[in-house]
């Protein structure tokens, strides 16, 4: 990742705000960087050290941002706090838990739960099989929608006219299987839409495939989407498609969805 400067929030008119620039120092932490020096925020949020150290202490002092011994500094418990009020968040993954740990008992392999942040998805609990293949995801990881299970899910089942604007904008490719194409997009997408599910593979990496559901919240919209990733090679998706979406309808069920006719 690119280091010098993060991208950071900018207000409309360009020119950055107080809260523009206290939303850049959080901005500057992230998976690859999660403890970060007093000089590492000011570059990489692009703040001079001055303004830079006035707002990470303003941080400190609310618990957002937390200081180690050695002058380090790390995201607070304050953050995690307010975090889990968001209803795609902590609450929706403490209703959606039993039924991911029973799609994973059904299969032990890799179980995902995922939501939509604009144009990308965003995981937010994840269940690991021992044996199972290796993926490039972990909790709070983002890959863009069209190339992933979930994203698949999330994206077939949202607003008509963002789908258009995603299919017909850059389509990141990252295997010679993810889908780059907009018309062969477009297809994928219907095809989710009149099966229930959608099957990702080979989009990340050349040795993965994944099977999603959706989950709809209490007015049926969908909310998340919940998947299985194997190995390619062994993917039996057939059997795997049913399971996925009991998990999914459970999830459904528990957030107050109640379908119009039972499967």
């Amino acid at each position: 990742m690119n280091d010098l400067p993060h991208s950071r929030p900018r207000s409309s008119g360009g020119t950055p705000t107080a809260p523009d620039r206290l939303l850049a120092v959080l901005a500057a932490f992230d998976h690859e960087h999660p403890a970060l020096s007093l000089t590492d925020i000011s570059r990489r949020a692009g703040l001079t050290l001055t303004t830079a150290h006035r707002l990470v202490a303003a941080l400190t002092d609310w618990g957002a941002l937390e200081r180690d011994e050695s002058g380090v500094y790390h995201v607070g418990l304050r953050l995690w706090e307010i975090a889990a009020l968001a209803p795609r968040g902590l609450a929706l993954r403490q209703l959606a838990l039993p039924y991911l740990e029973d799609l994973y008992e059904a299969t032990h392999e890799n179980v995902q739960l995922a939501v939509q942040d604009g144009g990308e998805v965003v995981y937010t609990e994840w269940i690991s099989g021992r044996s199972a293949v290796g993926v490039h995801i972990r909790v709070g990881a983002r890959w863009p929608l069209h190339a992933t299970g979930v994203g698949l899910v999330l994206l077939a089942h949202g607003d008509p006219e963002f789908q258009e604007r995603y299919c017909a904008g850059t389509l990141a490719s990252f295997t010679p299987y993810t889908i780059t194409d907009p018309a062969r997009l477009r297809r994928v997408l219907a095809e989710v839409r009149h099966t229930g599910v959608a099957v990702s593979s080979r989009q990340v990496t050349d040795d993965a495939l994944s099977v999603a559901a959706p989950v709809r919240g209490r007015g049926g919209a969908v909310v998340a989407a919940v998947s299985v990733v194997v190995p390619q090679a062994d993917a039996q998706v057939p059997v795997l498609a049913p399971a996925v979406r009991l998990a999914a309808l459970g999830i459904s069920r528990a957030m107050g969805w109640r379908p119009a006719k039972e499967p």
